[in-house]
């Protein structure tokens, strides 16, 4: 199957065609670094990241760029409220970003070019666009003329006089139509600003992205990715003020992650979900949530959802994705177990698995099957939900080999090999989204639980053995009233979980 994605731009699913053969260029918008980034601004790159990684391994030769818009009238005004420089706020807010994708395991951003880097490109497109009459002056601001470009509006498909609403422009002076936009913006001498043709003056919001992405894609490039909320205006002015001056395709193919929206409880008492952001006051700060969750499991919930579709973000939600992650870090621990040999090794490959009979060749084509599963949901426009179902079935059908075969009682080395290789084939797709690349590390954890727990569960194993049964169903019954489950097996209890 071709990979296949969902443009924007034609509102349908497409073949995906790159501009050069094998080799792949995505431009994703990313934070105004003026306040500490929410969970929201985790989404694309967390999509993104694993998107490349996938089309890595699927043979393609990608560079993925994610930009920095580091000057901003929001920076200006949340500098001045805090009494700090601009570039010390933005370089402060930047940081702090940073280290969160790090930890979220996005590591395959080739650049994250910052908009003040790139003042000289922008005048650049700028004087283009003057030369053509698309542009024009306005005591000392810079406006894009949308009438000159004959298919304004093609990527939202709203009408011209509907392209006002959602503007980030200052209050407009003589302007030619009111749907026009800023390409500079004038400052006075004790503003932030750069000198320019047209007096001092910083670049607008959308003409950052059209001079950061062409720097490092070139004029015509494969991929324009960000949130649905970007449609209008910034991508259809992106798209614009970029192909009047080029003469040429922007971006190819446009992909939008669905909103992330809070669910919270109204004073009827009724659920809803509304868009999160800053200006509601109902954001979840990134650094916050990897205090109280892993990495790994924020990462795994951001995956769970095809992308195109709402993230509805909830206490409720983070711990029914925590629950599922679990199913399949039990499996591992459990095959890990039995075997004593590490789940996280490379798979040798399912062609090299044998079987002796009916149950192991069973398996065998459950892990295939998955495999091909897997990819096939994929290339279906990028469906992670659908690959992290294949993984569960996988998970499930290695658990019932486990029992079938008694691995846990009988000594059957083969066995024991189909399982520990059937279970590396779910580490190893897992890890083409950036997931499952080890054991799973509870941030919010000292560890005192755990041995807290490994007390208990030897206490009740020492009365079971001195048949004192009273007491170890009590223990269990107890631990149940506080939501923990005792993993049970034939050879012992041999963990726990919160349910």
């Amino acid at each position: 199957m071709a990979l296949r994605l969902y443009n924007t731009l034609t509102n349908q699913k497409e073949d995906f065609k790159p501009v050069e053969p094998g080799k792949i260029g995505i431009y994703v918008c990313g934070p105004t670094v003026y306040k500490d980034s929410h969970i929201g601004h985790a989404v694309g790159p967390v999509i993104f990241d694993a998107f490349k990684k996938f089309l890595v391994h699927q043979g393609y030769e990608v560079k993925l760029i994610i930009n920095i818009t580091d000057v901003d009238d929001k920076i200006i005004i949340e500098s001045q409220k805090q009494g700090v420089s601009m570039e010390e706020l933005a370089k402060k807010v930047t940081a702090s970003y940073f280290e969160c994708l790090k930890q979220l395991g996005v590591n395959s951003v080739d650049e994250f070019p910052r908009a003040t880097d790139h003042i000289q490109q922008i005048l650049d497109i700028i004087q283009k666009l003057m030369k053509k009459d698309a542009a024009y002056p306005v005591d000392g601001d810079v406006y894009f003329d949308v009438t000159k470009d004959d298919d304004y509006g093609k990527l939202s498909n709203r009408r011209l006089d509907e392209q006002t609403e959602g503007s980030r422009d200052l209050a407009s002076k003589e302007k030619r139509n009111a749907a026009d936009f800023a390409l500079w913006k004038a400052a006075g001498d004790d503003e932030i600003g750069w000198d320019s043709p047209w007096g001092r003056g910083r670049p607008g919001w959308h003409i950052e992205c059209s001079a950061m992405s062409m720097e490092y894609l070139g004029e015509t490039f494969d991929i324009h990715g960000g949130g649905i909320d970007l449609v209008f205006p910034h991508h259809e002015n992106e798209i614009a003020q970029s192909e009047t001056a080029t003469g040429k395709p922007f971006a190819n193919y446009w992909l939008h992650n669905g909103l992330t929206r809070m669910r919270t409880k109204a004073a009827s008492g009724e659920w809803k979900n509304e868009k999160m952001s800053k200006s509601l006051g109902n954001i979840k700060p990134i650094k916050d949530l990897l205090e109280q969750h892993s990495p790994q499991l924020l990462r795994y919930f951001l995956l769970s959802t095809q992308y195109r579709s709402p993230i509805d973000f909830s206490d409720e939600a983070i711990e029914a994705s925590e629950k599922g992650m679990m199913n399949i870090y039990r499996l591992l621990d459990r095959v890990n177990r039995i075997t004593t040999e590490d789940v996280f090794g490379v798979c040798s490959g399912l062609e090299n698995l044998s079987a002796s009979d009916e149950t192991d060749q069973s398996l065998v084509d459950s892990a295939k099957q998955a495999k091909d599963k897997f990819i096939e949901a994929l290339e279906d426009d990028f469906n992670t939900a659908g690959a992290l179902a294949e993984i569960f079935d996988l998970c499930n059908a290695i658990n019932r080999y486990v029992e079938t075969k008694k691995l846990e009682t009988v000594n059957d080395t083969a066995g024991k090999i189909l399982a520990l290789e059937t279970a590396r084939q779910v580490t190893d797709l897992g890890q083409i989204l950036g997931l499952f690349q080890g054991p799973i590390e509870d941030s919010s954890s000292d560890g005192l639980a755990d041995d807290l727990m490994q007390l208990i569960i030897e206490l009740r194993a020492q009365a079971r053995q001195d048949k004192n049964y009273a007491l170890s169903d009590a223990i269990r019954d107890g631990l149940g009233k506080l939501q923990i489950t005792l993993e049970d097996r034939p050879d012992g209890t041999t963990g726990w979980s919160r349910s």
